[in-house]
């Protein structure tokens, strides 16, 4: 028979008994539809997790530890915060020299101190005690935080700082743009060994620390990641690197910061951020680092990981959305034995004519066939749909709390010709029992059945 024969004769088939088959087609059509909105969400969440890395310039970062942090029978590229573990006795410091020492590797773009300190920030008449980060303005010109509004520091010694959305909602703010301007105070809390009283500490009091008061004006607003929370690389407050050389501070804003001072026996940074010309220079800068003896980690090694667990992700999504495909299935096969019981006498009238066995499961198998392909457009179609009307919802209430409107769902061709490729494949399986019955069928008895 020639195909158009059989599409014809599919077409009539299936249109006599166009609510079953509506019902069977809808039933591929929701499972083809499952299938593509899981797919596509776990496609577009690495999308997104991928063009993070680029915007934050993660692929050709690297973090150099303290010495200290290659501890006995440790990886030295991994950190440990466990307090009482005995460093190796030539440690170095990481300090302004080794600032310097790394700025001056072949590749390196620039270098900055990963600095944090705990204050109290007063704004909008509230208090409240925060994080503040020291960035140097040359690494926020580099576009490492996107700005919601205003502008980055203009230079190190600027009385400048940025503030997080999430902070502005905190303190009330409804609008980003109406805390630009605006003063903003930091209260530093520093060691004072001259107020130190040891008659008062039984009673809580004489401890040596002070409080400095600290003017800056708001000059941005940083942007919220498009995930639903804030950059987890930055702190609510952000000032310039010179500015921030004049307040006085805590050395520490935890007590694992306490044990890693003791081990390093003598001060310096916890951390330096490293950025790079390429990402082809990260492991030799690695490699030197640690040739100057200290740790280093970087994004990059562990983005291999990363895709890892997003195939592993895509693999559940996908078992998910087959559990749809299989009941679906379940109803091409129903639909097909039913068409078979019904078209009794009519297998016979074909066989009494000259239609063999292989004639007979042809024709049944396109109409299986008919099924999957209209199922799988109609499916993609509607994954599609609901996908795009889901990623609008969340959109607008994660645009309430100041988050970017992002697209969680990605929708490349290979994943549309997959869904209708699967979808064909399922009900040509679907329609195997039913074809090898009809052509199992004596058209004696046929003949004679009423």
């Amino acid at each position: 028979m020639r195909i158009s024969d059989l599409a014809d004769l599919s077409a009539a088939n299936l249109w006599k008994r166009k609510l079953r088959t509506f019902l069977t087609v809808s039933g591929v059509a929701v499972g083809i539809g499952a299938l593509v909105s899981m797919i596509s969400f776990g496609k577009g969440m690495q999308e997104n997790v991928t063009k993070n890395f680029r915007e934050l310039a993660l692929f050709n970062s690297v973090t150099v530890f303290p010495g200290s942090s290659r501890l006995e029978g440790h990886d030295p590229d991994v950190p440990s915060s466990r307090p009482g573990t005995r460093a190796l006795p030539s440690d170095p410091v990481l300090d302004d020299e080794a600032v310097r020492s790394i700025a001056a590797i072949k590749g390196v773009e620039w270098v900055y101190p990963d600095i944090n300190f705990p204050a109290l920030v007063g704004f909008n008449g509230k208090e409240e005690l925060r994080l503040v980060q020291v960035i140097p303005a040359k690494a926020l010109a580099s576009g490492m935080f996107k700005l919601l509004c205003g502008r980055a520091f203009a230079t190190d010694e600027e009385n400048s700082a940025l503030v997080s959305p999430s902070f502005l909602r905190t303190l009330g703010f409804k609008e980003p743009r109406e805390a630009l301007g605006r003063s903003l105070k930091i209260s530093s809390l520093a060691l004072d060994i001259g107020r130190f009283d040891l008659s008062a500490l039984s009673e809580l009091r004489g401890l040596p620390i002070s409080r400095e008061d600290h003017e800056f004006t708001v000059a941005g607003v940083t942007q919220d990641s498009g995930f639903g929370g804030p950059n987890p690389f930055q702190n609510d407050i952000i000032i310039p690197s010179g500015a921030a050389a004049e307040i006085k501070r805590l050395p520490f804003n935890s007590v694992w910061d306490l044990f890693r001072m003791s081990e390093r026996k003598g001060g310096g940074y916890s951390a330096l951020n490293v950025r790079l010309v390429s990402p082809a220079h990260i492991g030799a800068v690695k490699d030197k680092a640690r040739g100057m003896g200290f740790a280093t980690f970087a994004l990059a090694d562990q983005f291999s990981e990363i895709q890892r667990g997003f195939i592993y992700l895509d693999m559940v999504l996908a078992a998910v959305g087959m559990i749809a495909i299989f009941v679906a299935s379940l109803g091409i096969v129903n639909t097909m034995v039913m068409s078979i019981l019904e078209r009794f006498r009519e297998i016979g009238v074909m066989k009494a004519v000259g239609a063999g066995d292989r004639d007979i499961k042809t024709i049944f198998f396109f109409e299986s066939f008919s099924i999957g392909l209209i199922g799988g457009a109609l499916g993609c179609g509607l994954g599609w749909g609901v996908s795009g009307l889901i990623n609008q919802v969340v959109n607008f209430f994660l645009a309430k709390q100041g988050v970017p409107y992002m697209k969680y769902f990605a929708f490349p061709l290979w994943i549309f010709m997959g869904a209708v490729g699967f979808s064909v494949m399922v009900s040509l399986v679907a329609g195997i029992y039913p074809a090898r019955r009809a052509a199992k069928v004596d058209p004696v008895i046929a003949l004679r059945h009423d």
